[in-house]
């Protein structure tokens, strides 16, 4: 029995922001891809915490490297593909409501798009 790799469905600006080298240098993006394909073969990432308050199942990929904090909010609980909600530089201890706010806004998109189908 092998394991079927999900694809990854980028939500709002998620994988621009990820390639933008201003916002995710080279070493956090090349360890935000290996986690991500942890997720699409159906493995937790290394470093990730629960991230309820944006939405049922939604978790957040933790990449601390020497250049600073960052995050990746995905969610990975459907069977068609991982959600790839927020990636963002993470300033303080807590994430930022802003953060919150759009990583939130994504999943209710990803709800209302499935509810039609």
């Amino acid at each position: 029995m092998s394991i079927q790799e999900k694809p990854i469905n980028w939500r709002g600006s998620s994988f621009r922001d990820l390639c933008d080298d201003d916002l995710f240098p080279v070493d956090a993006r090349r360890e935000a891809g290996r986690q991500l394909s942890q997720v699409q073969f159906g493995l937790d990432p290394d470093h990730w915490k629960p991230f309820n308050d944006v939405g049922s199942g939604t978790k957040e990929i933790i990449i601390d490297v020497k250049d600073g904090w960052y995050r990746m909010m995905y969610v990975a609980k459907f069977a068609e593909a991982v959600y790839v909600l927020h990636c963002f530089k993470k300033k303080t201890n807590a994430t930022s409501k802003q953060d919150k706010a759009v990583a939130k806004a994504r999943y209710d998109g990803v709800i209302q798009e499935r509810n039609r189908i």
